[in-house]
């Protein structure tokens, strides 16, 4: 057996491998699909061995080998019992957590007595809310299991949507977003987590690409939805509006019973009494957990229902290595979130209907969509994150100079096909998502890292929902100008990215090369480092 110790992380040569060995499948599905790992060595395998508290640990076996058809199948297997069930719920939270956009088509602010600056008031708080939520929300999805706690989370927050059927005025509707930002709040980080424990790194990006298309899709559902249900207005003396919040917060709470039962715990835990035989074979099973601990081994550092001590929560925090990605995560969407956000009330005030607003909506929600799935496709192709993500930036400027150059003269139809191509951006967040958690390394940190960073994508929208102020409306002049100066400052923000994982991988390969076969084993055997501190892990840029 040959002495080299093999490095962990997947450099950019061993992914282009990756990619052949993949199109190759196509052609010889009875060639050996298990790759190469630290478990094919003595050394790396003691090092890296999972604990017996791990829950898949009876499976796990050095020795597994498998075919492309067999790993081919069982991921398409996957894919329909999990991530189908994982784009359900996210269709659902995206239901209740923007349907008040929809409400708008329907004279929401003035029955309410509100104006758009109580409308800002509320998405901040509802986002303030949201993030406060986030790290709790974790500590008690790693405690008693995401299985658990998402839909535990999804029957309370349908419960809070449904009753703003009874809103009466801005205190009411800003009680209600708080209570729905704190429920929500913990339910994107807990499922990234939840789905990293069934697909490895190269697979879960465009997994979490369709898992975000499903936020797309309920937005032009919700859209279809509104030009009937808002319809309602002066049925039994009530406004459209409100049956909106009452029937899509129903469709949510009956996702959320029936995620009680489509939610196993683990790969290895598909069996219950409503399901006797599971979903996966004996062999699968094997396959599934050995195929992702070979891609990733530290997924087996904790077990599922391990709760994080402070010790690990503040190590987890000040690792310093995943500071330059929450900074992308505070500041990305804000240049084209404000248009986004006004593009329904933008239609009322150019003289749109309510059913013409709600249907215009819908195209830029459409390109959205098509542009997220191709940005997550070409971050594999080119194994790029900062080139894939730094697209958005690109995309917002020349739109945004154009909508600063608008006066009131200008076409109803050319503002609406600016806006909307502002509001249809390419949603690289999954990516970035899904980045962060590459960059981990380890259950703690990843469990963490992904709450951290949606707080910093929370609080980027606390941000962008000050930018546009009553005073500054119709045309938003001042405003435009702060988001056209915060996207130059993105671009830069990227930039720095790369420079800053490329010259940390090539301090450690200088270091790692420089060592001789017995200096890397003694490494593996005796080093304290941990996750991305580990001298033979690359961070992906």
């Amino acid at each position: 057996m040959s002495t080299k110790i093999p490095v962990v992380q997947i450099d950019s040569k061993s992914l282009s491998n990756v990619s052949t060995d993949e199109k190759r499948a196509k052609r010889h599905l009875d060639d050996t699909a298990t790759k190469p790992s630290v478990f094919d060595t003595p050394a790396g395998l003691e090092a890296y061995r999972p604990p017996a508290s791990y829950e898949n640990a009876h499976r796990f076996d050095p020795t597994a080998r498998w075919t492309w058809r067999e790993e081919n199948r069982l991921v398409r297997k996957t894919d329909i019992h999990i991530m189908i069930w994982a784009f359900i719920m996210f269709f659902s939270l995206e239901l209740d957590r923007s349907n008040h956009l929809q409400a708008n088509a329907d004279n929401f602010l003035d029955d309410l007595h509100m104006t758009t600056n109580d409308f800002n008031l509320g998405n901040v708080l509802f986002k303030l809310s949201f993030l406060c939520a986030e790290l709790p929300s974790q500590l008690v999805s790693k405690r008693v299991g995401p299985d658990v706690w998402i839909p535990c989370q999804m029957v309370l927050w349908s419960i809070v949507s449904m009753s703003q059927f009874w809103l009466k005025n801005r205190t009411t509707f800003l009680v209600c977003r708080c209570l729905l930002g704190f429920l929500q709040g913990g339910f994107i980080p807990d499922i990234v987590l939840y789905l990293s424990y069934f697909y490895t790194k190269s697979e879960l990006p465009i997994r979490l690409a369709f898992f975000w298309v499903s936020n797309y899709t309920a937005d032009m559902a919700s859209a279809f939805l509104a030009t009937g249900i808002l319809r309602l207005r002066g049925v039994n003396g009530h406004a459209g509006w409100r049956y909106l919040f009452l029937i899509e917060g129903g469709l949510t709470l009956l996702v959320g019973i029936c995620s009680f039962f489509m939610m196993p715990a683990s790969p290895t835990q598909t069996k219950a009494w409503f399901r006797p035989k599971g979903w996966f074979s004996e062999r699968e099973e094997v396959i599934m957990v050995n195929r992702v601990l070979r891609d990733d081994p530290s997924k087996s550092d904790m077990h599922n229902r391990q709760a994080l001590t402070p010790y690990m929560i503040w190590e987890a925090l000040k690792d310093w290595r995943m500071w330059p990605l929450y900074s992308l995560g505070l500041t990305h969407m804000v240049p084209v979130q404000p248009p986004q956000t006004y593009l329904t009330l933008s239609l009322r005030n150019l003289g749109f209907t309510t059913t013409q607003t709600s249907l215009l909506s819908i195209p830029s929600t459409f390109l959205g969509m098509c542009l997220l799935v191709l940005a997550a496709f070409m971050s594999e192709a080119i194994n790029s994150r900062v080139l894939a993500t730094v697209i958005l930036q690109f995309w917002a400027l020349p739109l945004l100079i154009a909508l600063y150059t608008f006066n009131k003269s200008t076409s109803q139809w050319a503002y609406y096909a600016v806006v909307s191509l502002i509001a249809g951006f390419p949603y690289v967040h999954p990516i970035q998502v899904a980045w962060a958690s590459r960059n981990s390394y380890s259950v703690r940190t990843r469990t963490i890292s992904a709450s951290v960073y949606n707080m910093c994508v929370q609080m980027g929208g606390i941000i962008s929902a000050n930018v546009y102020r009553n005073d500054d409306k119709p045309l938003y002049k001042r405003g435009n100008r702060v988001l056209l100066g915060i996207c130059c400052m993105n671009i830069c923000l990227y930039i720095g990215n790369f420079v800053f994982y490329r010259t940390m991988n090539t301090k450690r390969e200088k270091i790692w090369n420089s060592w001789s076969a017995k200096e890397k084993q003694e490494y593996l055997e005796n080093t304290k480092d941990e996750g991305n501190q580990r001298m033979d892990f690359r961070f992906a840029y």
